[in-house]
């Protein structure tokens, strides 16, 4: 840019020779383009951290004079070891510590990946950030600020963003090199000249820069990246990072998430099994009616499964973590674990992964409920294109190992990790890169966040949470898993093409460098040859517009026959 500007001003002072004003301009504004790209993102990136943080609660209720219920509200970063605090319905907790009064459900999907609420009881553990769900508790804080574990999860996130990818480092050398190179070259031939013919060493040395400078050389790789995204976005996939195509061509293992990821991150009722001469319809017109006053994940699974309006059960009764209990029709029932509806396990299940509720009467056993996340439609045929294309394909998850291993199988997943903590995470993909594997990350929440941006590329789903998206190289839009498939396949062709390209561009540079060397270019003919190169490169990398997505959207395989209920 300043010796094609120099070259131009000089031009311009002593009317001889070419002016480049246009070549200047067009240079500035590819420059600051990718400049103000490259902002976005690191901003986007550093705001992964600031989302976390805000799980906390700016706020909390004290009691000071514990064990008497007095009240203040102060700040919750004022909160100190062996403060109570009083946790009321719908509010967050603000401090990691104890249960020490009360009964309730905590939603700790945000942070363990946990699909279903867990009951609480006192002495039971309780996470800053996670969400009281029923009733009003007290509970005795621990640990506050650096030492939850939501500030331990914010740690991983900002050293798994610090330490950049190999092939990051690689291509920052490589571009060093020629450039540095290019340089040199072009001062050595600029002496040369000097001593042959002074009056031509301006014009030799600015057809030399002009010639080699963004053209084919630098459009190689950002216009295939560049039809590769758009192409990626019409499939559902939209790229928020340069660097997230070329790493996904070379993947050789993705990894999932499962509750949000693989599955819909909602419960729904799988099955019903009447027992004892009752009716399907009767055991869920029931558990639907004993149901009817709650909003209990499990409750609204249920009434959705039901459908239409359900008269309620009189004197209805919530036990937080074990079930529900009200009066129909004179009769008292009981719905909820098998020891809480005095029911015995039976040695076999219709679905030994899902969560089993028993319903049971004055007479005894009604019948079994069996609820479970449902997994996504496309995602069998998604495992199953990724494998054909020689991936290896991962499930990480939080739940208990019965239900990661019974959507594994379901899927065709051979390598599977069950009760995976953020860090348990990290460790895991940090062992595959470990062994020369470049891992692909694909998650929802925000316990994922931190894994997400270890990872070579990581793709985040879009309806999950804005700390994901924000630490992810890519989204997934509509939930779609076989964008990913289709991902994959876009990425390789546009890795080929940019081989093809920087070919091209070696090619054209070892022909016009020593021409315009030998002074056999003048600076006009390079911005031709410079223009024409550029134009090669750009309908080479359109050629990405003819993919033709491999996949079709089918229905993933259901636990068995009896499974659905739609």
């Amino acid at each position: 840019v300043g010796s094609a500007f120099a070259a131009s001003v000089w031009a311009t002072v002593t009317q001889q020779g070419e002016v480049y004003y246009d070549s200047v301009n067009m240079f500035i504004f590819l420059l600051l383009t990718g400049r103000f790209l490259e902002l976005n993102a690191r901003r986007r990136s550093a705001q992964a951290a600031e989302e976390l943080v805000k799980l906390i609660p700016a706020v909390a209720t004290r009691l000071p004079e514990w064990p008497s219920r007095r009240e203040e509200t102060v700040p919750a970063a004022q909160l100190a070891p062996g403060d109570r605090v009083l946790v009321r319905p719908g509010e967050a907790i603000p401090a990691d510590g104890v249960l020490v009064e009360g009964d309730s459900s905590v939603v700790e999907a945000m942070l363990t990946g946990e699909s279903e609420p867990r009951g609480k009881q006192p002495g039971d553990q309780l996470i800053g950030g996670t969400l009281n769900q029923h009733n009003p508790i007290v509970m005795r804080v621990e640990k506050t600020g650096e030492g939850t574990r939501l500030s331990a999860i914010v740690r991983l996130l900002d050293r798994a963003q610090s330490e950049k990818p190999r092939i990051g480092r690689m291509a920052d050398r490589a571009a060093s090199w020629f450039v540095g190179l290019l340089l040199i070259f072009t001062a050595i031939i600029a002496a040369v000249w000097y001593t042959i013919d002074p009056d031509r060493v301006l014009w030799i040395t600015v057809s030399i820069l002009v010639i080699t400078c963004p053209c084919a050389l630098g459009l190689a790789t950002p216009a295939a990246i560049t039809a590769g995204t758009g192409r990626l976005t019409k499939s559902g996939l939209l790229t928020t990072r340069g660097h997230a195509l070329e790493t996904l061509a070379q993947a050789t293992d993705i990894v999932f998430d499962k509750t949000g990821t693989l599955t819909l991150g909602r419960l729904s009722l799988l099955d019903v099994e009447p027992v004892n001469g009752h009716g399907r319809d009767e055991v869920l017109r029931l558990a639907a009616a004993l149901e009817a006053a709650s909003e209990h994940p499990i409750a609204l699974a249920i009434k959705q499964a039901a459908g239409g309006p359900v008269q309620g059960a009189e004197s209805p009764l919530n036990h937080p973590g074990e079930g529900v209990e009200g009066s129909i029709a004179g009769r008292r029932y009981r719905l909820g674990k098998p020891a809480f509806a005095g029911a015995a396990i039976p040695a076999t299940a219709l679905h030994p992964a899902a969560t089993r509720l028993a319903l049971a009467g004055p007479d005894g056993l009604v019948g079994w409920l069996y609820l479970g996340d449902e997994v996504r439609a496309d995602a069998a045929s998604a495992m199953a294109t990724l494998k054909s294309l020689g991936v290896r394909v991962h499930l990480l998850s939080g739940d208990n190992p019965a239900v990661a291993n019974a959507v594994a199988a379901q899927l065709g997943i051979e390598h599977v990790r069950a009760e995976a903590l953020p860090d348990d995470k990290l460790a895991y993909v940090r062992f595959l890169q470990a062994e020369g594997r470049i891992v692909a990350m694909v998650g929802d929440g925000i316990n994922d966040a931190p894994v997400l941006a270890q990872a070579q590329v990581s793709v985040a789903m879009g309806e999950g949470t804005d700390v994901a998206q924000a630490a992810a190289d890519m989204v997934m839009l509509g939930g779609r898993l076989a964008a990913l498939a289709d991902g994959v396949g876009i990425a390789r062709k546009t890795r080929r093409i940019i081989y093809e390209n920087l070919a091209w561009a070696l090619g054209y540079n070892l022909i016009a460098i020593p021409l315009a060397a030998f002074g056999h270019v003048t600076p006009w003919i390079a911005g031709i040859g410079m223009s024409a190169s550029s134009l090669l490169v750009v309908l080479n990398a359109l050629r990405l517009n003819d993919f033709e997505s491999s996949q079709a959207d089918s229905p993933s395989p259901r636990l068995s026959p009896r499974a659905s209920l739609r």
